[in-house]
């Protein structure tokens, strides 16, 4: 491959293939936090979401073709069942001076790459908490992507959560923790609501509780630092209330519940990227 044109870092632009909520979630974030002004990312709607994006700034144009030529960092954030005809239909305009980015779930770098007709491409898997501010994306590189790339498209995802990179080959195991992992705690979320409801607590009570609970937890075996296992038994106390409720939990075989949770979300994301 001849030598890759560099991104400009202080001027680049953004452009968004698709209008739905996880780009409007990533180009909320670049905002709100600074990595870019609204004035450096385009995207393509004629619908209500052109009115969403025009409402923090970012240039809507009329057409795909249009947000490619006037970017270089180029985010396909549209269905699975699409993304091919997408690509197929900009290719004359996907030229190895744009860094190409997917955000589609279960598609593989080698078919994107192939459609493109480039390998400039990064594949990064966001999950839903990415529209608060506390995503976890995961991403990979493929083989005409630099380092440099790799840093902007951190540096963008880093403005909506948590980034890692990884092998594509662990994909599926990230759909399985990550991707899928927000639906795990909500239900577990509403059990514990449930739990406070049965022991006496109001139902709204029981919900600000549990929720708060959740993030609470979350956010010391992040801050911390700490094993999950030692924040389990700092809490924990000889004979007390905690290990009571803990007991339960082994009993019912909470662990291997949610193992087997993610493994077989894993297995199906395996399944589905193979059709």
């Amino acid at each position: 491959m001849s030598a890759v044109t560099p991104i400009p870092v202080e001027t680049y632009k953004v452009g968004f293939i698709g209008a739905g909520k996880m780009a409007e979630s990533i180009a909320r974030g670049v905002v709100k936090s600074g990595v870019l002004p609204a004035s450096r990312i385009t995207t393509a709607h004629k619908g209500v979401r052109k009115t969403v994006f025009q409402s923090f700034g970012v240039d809507v144009a009329e057409t795909n073709n249009q947000v490619v030529e006037t970017s270089d960092v180029v985010i396909f954030s549209v269905k699975p069942q699409v993304v091919k005809d997408a690509i197929l239909q900009l290719r004359p305009v996907l030229s190895e001076k744009k860094l190409l980015v997917s955000v589609v779930a279960g598609v593989k770098l080698k078919d994107l790459q192939e459609w493109a007709g480039h390998d400039r491409f990064i594949r990064v898997m966001p999950n839903t908490p990415s529209a608060v501010g506390q995503g976890a994306s995961v991403m990979s590189l493929g083989a005409g992507a630099t380092q440099e790339d790799g840093e902007i498209i951190a540096k963008l995802f880093g403005a909506v959560g948590k980034t890692w990179k990884a092998d594509e080959k662990l994909f599926d195991a990230v759909t399985g923790l990550s991707g899928s992992g927000p639906a795990y705690i909500f239900l577990l979320i509403e059990a514990l609501a449930d739990g406070g409801v049965a022991a006496g607590l109001p139902r709204e009570l029981a919900l600000g509780l549990a929720s708060q609970t959740v993030l609470g937890a979350a956010s010391m075996a992040t801050e911390t630092g700490k094993h999950p296992g030692q924040l389990k038994d700092d809490v924990t106390s000889p004979g007390g209330t905690t290990i009571a409720g803990v007991h339960e939990l082994e009993k019912s075989g909470f662990r291997g519940i949610l193992m087997n949770a993610v493994v077989a979300a894993a297995k199906r994301s395996r399944e589905l990227s193979q059709n």
